[in-house]
């Protein structure tokens, strides 16, 4: 078996595994967690990122999924960057989300082309 399809298989369960978390997250979050948790070992072990909405739908912390209004507050700030505050409230864990994208950054070229670079 080659890595691209170690990669693809990876990817399939843990897509399956968000479904199950997703599906049983409100009665029984224990069990939620323990998917979440083996997601991310899967993950891990088959060096193969997370989809970003997977990532924003679980504390890194403790691994619980989150569902609006029982284990979760989230919250928009305006200091600095404006940005969204999630709060576990399972265990505590906040995350800082900014809502504006990183622009990328600019090299900057030598105008005069007689100087030297040091």
């Amino acid at each position: 078996m080659n890595q691209s399809n170690v990669k693809q298989i990876a990817r399939q369960r843990i897509q399956i595994l968000f479904k199950q978390a997703k599906k049983i997250g409100k009665t029984d979050p224990k069990l939620s967690m323990q998917y979440v948790a083996s997601a991310r070992k899967i993950a891990m072990a088959a060096r193969v990122h997370l989809p970003v909405e997977f990532r924003r739908q679980t504390c890194k912390k403790c691994n619980s999924l989150f569902v609006q209004g029982v284990n979760v507050r989230v919250r928009v700030k305006q200091k600095r960057e404006p940005h969204v505050v999630v709060t576990c409230l399972n265990c505590g864990n906040q995350t800082r989300m900014n809502l504006r994208k990183k622009e990328p950054k600019k090299i900057e070229q030598n105008n005069n082309p007689h100087e030297t670079p040091r």
